[in-house]
């Protein structure tokens, strides 16, 4: 049986993950969908469509997508939808897991590399965040989680934009790009986002490209591509930076690229890596890079998520191409320099 895909949905409260749900279970994209709602007291989505007194945990739905309401862990529930459908019990090609507004999703994603059975079974697409315009700033400011929804995405769906002005909406996109330079960003109305925007985006694919806004690297006024010697993007001071007003947050979750034409000796990499999650795992979130490594004509791919990390072959450098390792990361006020010093040292 092949893998099942599944999704991360995660939003604070009110941007809209309820209404963006009943739209791809409701919409005729032809895809059976089995959505666990691994929600706490919050207004979940069956008190709309489905019957709420129901003791019975899954309960099928007209157009075929199933809801699974969680009371308990997730890895018991992905199992349970895992079992039913090798059985034959239930159809489904996906599972979307609706996280609380309060979550932090690194637990949740955890589960699908930690725990064996669910590998076996699954995999993980990506995270979807749901930001809500009128209300982020405020949010961002106040509370971690909702930082570290920001952190954990793979793509930020930007919702309620038409109640703010257009230059709210552009410094708050500026400020989401700070804390998470590879998240595409889109802005949403009323849950109507496109299928294709949302399935299949393969986040967590070690593909060996790494999508960095271009823009974002250049934003210290310099331009990398002339740069033979190592250069490290620098944008703390705001020095070249054309929104003054992003400066007002200090965001303590943020970003930094490391780049380097040099290659990088494996095994010093592998030795300061180890170390750096050890020490400061619990506050990275995420963290990808594509490597030019000594004694390989391939890319190597890595990235992880908190204390998991994990690495492979790409494809071999093509011809004339510059070997340039890209690494992000982003984290929770993580040591800039001591990881860019501790990334330079591991180079050969």
């Amino acid at each position: 049986m092949s893998l099942i895909p599944a999704t991360i949905l995660t939003g604070f409260l009110g941007s809209g993950k309820t209404t963006l749900l009943k739209r791809v279970l409701s919409e005729a994209h032809g895809q059976k969908i089995a959505v666990i709602e691994n929600e706490f007291g919050e207004e979940n989505i069956d008190n709309d469509i489905l019957v709420s007194d129901t003791q019975e945990q899954i309960v099928q739905m007209s157009n075929g997508c199933i809801c699974c309401t969680i009371r308990e862990d997730l890895r018991s529930a992905l199992q349970l939808l895992a079992a039913k459908k090798r059985k034959g019990l239930l159809d489904f090609d996906r599972v979307v897991i609706e996280t609380t507004g309060l979550a932090d999703p690194g637990p949740v994603a955890q589960t699908f590399f930690m725990d064996d059975e669910i590998a076996e079974s699954y995999l993980l697409d990506s995270i979807l965040t749901l930001v809500d315009a009128k209300h982020a700033d405020n949010q961002l400011d106040d509370r971690q989680e909702a930082r570290r929804q920001v952190g954990f995405a793979d793509q930020i769906f930007i919702s309620k934009t038409d109640l703010v002005g257009k230059d709210e909406v552009d410094a708050l996109m500026h400020r989401l790009k700070h804390m998470n330079p590879r998240a595409p960003q889109q802005a949403v109305h009323f849950g109507e986002v496109p299928i294709k925007d949302v399935f299949d985006l393969r986040g967590f694919n070690l593909n060996a490209k790494l999508d960095i806004d271009p823009d974002f690297l250049k934003e210290d006024g310099h331009d990398h591509a002339h740069h033979d010697h190592d250069h490290v993007h620098d944008h703390e001071h705001g020095e070249h930076c054309d929104h003054p007003h992003h400066h007002a947050h200090d965001d303590d979750v943020k970003s930094f690229v490391f780049r380097s034409d040099r290659a990088f000796d494996p095994m010093k990499l592998e030795d300061f890596l180890g170390a750096i999650v050890n020490i400061y795992g619990p506050r990275m979130l995420r963290y990808k890079g594509v490597l030019n490594m000594q004694g390989t004509e391939r890319k190597v791919i890595f990235q992880g998520v908190h204390q998991l990390m994990g690495s492979d072959l790409g494809p071999p450098w093509a011809a004339g191409e510059t070997r340039t390792s890209k690494m992000v990361f982003i984290g929770i006020d993580l040591p800039r320099d001591i990881f860019l010093q501790g990334l330079e040292q591991c180079l050969v």
